[in-house]
């Protein structure tokens, strides 16, 4: 996929924790992120607890916004509405790369309930359940 992850996202920089979108289809996607020294959400050389929900909700949003330009629609901004059993298994250092996949569980109106697991070196280092609102249409 060719289209700049900052087309798909709200998110600018510095604030944008994902590079690329592997893949987006109707119930899955799948993100890469390289964890640099100078992002807002290292701490000493650790990604951050909260870098990688945001890297889980961010390759949510970037598959969102995919389908939103494949289907000719402007594309939303997306709320985390509540995080739900997030399981840390350790915090990646600055260099790693980042595999991060989602799937959406469930999809009632603007409300999308997704599992997230980010992964690293096929290890999985983080996961959690998501439930996102979507901002309504123009």
């Amino acid at each position: 996929m060719d289209i700049p992850v900052t087309s798909l996202i709200p998110q600018r920089h510095p604030f944008v924790m994902i590079d690329t979108l592997v893949n987006a289809g109707e119930q899955d996607c799948s993100s890469r992120f390289l964890i640099s020294s100078d992002n807002i959400m290292v701490e000493g050389n650790e990604f951050t607890a909260g870098g990688l929900v945001e890297n889980i909700a961010q390759t949510a949003a970037a598959r969102a916004g995919y389908l939103a330009i494949e289907e000719n629609q402007a594309v939303r901004t997306g709320f985390i509405g509540a995080v739900n059993n997030l399981q840390i298994y350790r915090l990646p250092v600055v260099d790693e790369v980042l595999e991060t996949d989602i799937k959406i569980e469930n999809q009632i109106f603007d409300v999308t309930l997704i599992s997230g697991r980010v992964s690293c070196k096929g290890s999985i280092v983080a996961q959690c359940e998501m439930k996102i609102f979507m901002s309504p249409t123009k």
